[in-house]
């Protein structure tokens, strides 16, 4: 009976252990920094591919771990995070913070193990999310702009951790990323508003479900499509894509701009719900273009 009993705490244990990282969120992090990796890498060294894995995992890891800490009181409110770990009472705030802070000193220094530079990038993704991002999600909708950089900073970071220089080519990256930001956690807001109006979150550019966020859904759509396309005119140094892949690209981003759309129509909690699922299946597919371009061209 104690043998079962243990084995139940130890599962208990790795799940709050994800939870308090928000693995899913965290490995698509990684995935994002692999990519861009790999399209920066002129040889592939995965001795650094292993490094920035974990590095990127225990950057991600520490920045969730910190913001359940200090939005505690607000998701015991809140339906989708009141069973979170610390305020289902099965995770102390000292564990939470204990957690977090090896996380952030091992996620720095294994990032400082491939360079400065990429090292100082995740410094300073973890910074703004904690310490900014976090607070001012209670204090206005611009939150979302503040919270877009360090979640633009992975696809830069990993062109970042390959070279070991910031340029025209990881800028483009981080832009890229940075606009998709707005529609995909727009959509969250909008299907998740009144569930995020009882923690006091107001995420939606207007404050409202109304015409306003949705047009500014579609615009900053549009902005993402035209800056993923930027590649194939070569004028983002060396970061190319060839014909082929930019029209592969491009399609994707109708299909998340044709969901926007249909926000704008319908302006439903489904909509919503649809659109931020093309965004996330969006971003996974376009860095696969991306990286399968650069190896096949």
């Amino acid at each position: 009976m104690s043998t079962v009993k243990s084995s139940v705490n130890q599962v208990s244990l790795i799940s709050d252990f994800k939870e308090i990282t928000k693995m899913r969120l965290s490995l698509s992090v990684v995935f994002s920094a692999l990519s861009g990796y790999l399209l920066g890498a002129i040889e592939v060294d995965f001795y650094t591919l292993t490094l920035l894995a974990f590095g990127g995992y225990f950057m991600v890891g520490a920045s969730n771990a910190f913001n359940q800490i200090i939005e505690k009181d607000l998701d015991v409110l809140m339906d989708r995070t009141k069973n979170r770990p610390i305020p289902a009472g099965r995770m102390s705030v000292r564990s939470a913070f204990i957690i977090a802070t090896i996380f952030t000193v091992l996620g720095i220094t294994v990032l400082y193990i491939i360079n400065e530079r990429t090292a100082m990038y995740g410094a300073i993704s973890i910074f703004i999310y904690t310490c900014v991002y976090t607070p001012l999600k209670t204090k206005t909708p611009l939150s979302v702009f503040v919270g877009a950089i360090p979640g633009a900073i992975p696809f830069m970071l990993g062109w970042v951790a390959a070279r070991n220089e910031f340029g025209i080519e990881p800028g483009t990256l981080f832009a890229l990323q940075f606009f998709w930001q707005f529609p995909h956690f727009w959509a969250i807001g909008w299907f998740l508003f009144d569930d995020y109006a009882k923690g006091g979150f107001y995420m939606l550019p207007t404050r409202k479900r109304d015409k306003g966020t949705a047009v500014q859904t579609i615009m900053y759509t549009i902005w993402m499509i035209l800056i993923s396309i930027v590649p194939v005119f070569g004028v983002t140094g060396d970061l190319k894509l060839s014909i082929v892949a930019a029209v592969i690209v491009l399609l994707l981003g109708l299909v998340m701009l044709y969901y926007a759309f249909e926000l704008f129509k319908k302006r439903t909690a489904i909509a919503a719900k649809q659109l931020m699922l093309s965004s996330v299946i969006y971003i996974s597919l376009i860095q696969i273009v991306y990286v399968a371009d650069k190896f096949i061209r």
